[in-house]
């Protein structure tokens, strides 16, 4: 893979289709359109253009073209998009079209992204932003995404590494002119303070709701004995029979998982097996086992056993399932009342979960950070430490550097190819 290349893929979705956009980028990218359409139309203006076949000249499509001069296009190379009918014979045709030119190939998985970070046209960030935008099926998730494509993060991270680059400067005054009267005496008490400062704003923005959450969804697990009614109440709220629902204890035996979109947030509700000391049944003692283990893992955790017996969970909702029977013994002034069967209480419940689940999340107008970019922060937390437990010059200086290169590989100034790699295998072909 090199950009010396002319890369070219269909960036919108599988034919057939109303129209496919075939995007070209690289130094190439001009000639090609000019062998395909005899001219090169104007910049940034649409136009329309016959496509013909190089070596035969016959017609493949009549398409709307635009061009774009490099470095101020999406991937900072000259790019050319072919708006071309959108069926899979004409998607063909001119794929092998342009593979016949000289130098053109099909690109890689996430390579029309990875070149815009190779040309400075986004950082590892926005980048991570952009795939999970195309990744997002929730409001919550749409709006996160794009804050962190947006470059707010970025920006944070800038400013983090200006206030490193400041501390190391008055560093290096201290190790070099600290004989000398005309540097501060006061150096060392800003270094110190200025060290904690932004290591406190590092761990504030670690403390902050993994971005895994959006993604994956908050894990709801339903727990209580046997015949409580728990994949009763989990189809009542996933709106379809998702668990078999049975009055045989034991009916449940492992874990059920439905994934949800409630008020714009991902949520995976989990029934569980029954929790009972009692059975003499090898694999419901498993699914048993294995509902301990859900419960621990829980994110919000809904209890439809006896008031007060749940375990004890940061985020523990006590349900009375059945509230149409009259003589149920789970029935409680406190837990919150609905009824399957009927649809009572559910849309509450629905509402109850949402609201505690966005307690559980970024807040829909920041962005939240994932794991890479978590280990990052933390090994500049970690060096900015370092520098409030030394007096010795030499080992503020190399912390404050630690610090820096931390924030360097967050936004990609200092990375590897594999971590390149996993970042941009993210993205589909053709983006």
């Amino acid at each position: 893979m090199t950009t010396a290349d002319t890369i070219f893929a269909l960036s919108s979705g599988a034919p057939p289709a109303a129209i496919a956009i075939m995007r070209i980028s690289g130094p190439s990218a001009f000639d090609i359109l000019q062998g395909l359409a005899g001219r090169t139309p104007p910049p940034r203006r649409a136009s329309v253009c016959t496509l013909r076949s190089l070596d035969t000249q016959e017609i493949l499509d009549q398409a709307l073209v635009l061009v774009f001069p490099g470095p101020d296009t999406a991937t900072g190379e000259d790019l050319v998009e072919l708006h071309l009918h959108g069926g899979r014979a004409v998607v063909r045709a001119l794929e092998h079209a342009i593979a016949n030119f000289s130098g053109a190939r099909r690109a890689e998985a996430g390579e029309f992204t990875r070149r815009a970070f190779t040309n400075g046209r986004m950082d590892l960030n926005e980048a991570e932003g952009l795939a999970d935008l195309l990744a997002a099926e929730t409001e919550w998730q749409r709006r996160s995404a794009t804050k962190m494509f947006g470059g707010a993060f970025s920006a944070a991270i800038d400013a983090y590494r200006q206030d490193v680059l400041r501390l190391s400067a008055l560093t290096e005054a201290e190790l070099d002119f600290s004989d000398e009267g005309d540097v501060e005496s006061q150096n060392n008490i800003v270094i110190k303070y200025g060290c904690a400062e932004l290591r406190q704003k590092i761990v504030q923005l670690l403390a902050s709701p993994p971005a895994e959450k959006l993604k994956d969804g908050l894990r709801i697990v339903l727990a209580g004995p046997p015949n409580s009614g728990k994949s009763t109440l989990l189809n009542a709220l996933v709106g379809r029979e998702a668990a078999i629902v049975s009055d045989l204890a034991g009916t449940t035996r492992d874990m059920i998982e439905v994934p949800v979109a409630v008020e714009g947030v991902a949520l995976l509700f989990t029934d569980t097996a029954g929790l009972r000391d009692d059975s003499a049944d090898v694999i419901e003692r498993i699914g048993i086992d294995r509902s301990h283990a859900a419960m621990q893992q829980a994110d919000i955790l809904l209890w439809l056993g006896p008031e007060g017996a749940g375990p004890i969970h940061p985020s523990l909702i006590e349900i009375s399932a059945k509230n149409d029977v009259a003589e149920s013994p789970l029935k409680s002034t406190d837990a919150i009342s609905v009824s399957a069967q009927t649809g009572a209480g559910i849309a509450e419940l629905l509402q109850i979960v949402a609201a505690r689940a966005k307690t559980l999340l970024p807040p829909p107008d920041q962005f939240a950070i994932n794991a890479r970019q978590r280990a990052f922060l933390a090994d500049a937390a970690t060096a900015l430490a370092a520098c409030g437990e030394s007096e010795d010059w030499l080992i503020i200086a190399e912390n404050l550097r630690q610090a820096r290169l931390a924030l360097d590989a967050l936004t990609g100034r200092a990375h590897t190819e594999d971590l390149l790699d996993t970042v941009f295998g993210k993205f589909c072909v053709g983006k």
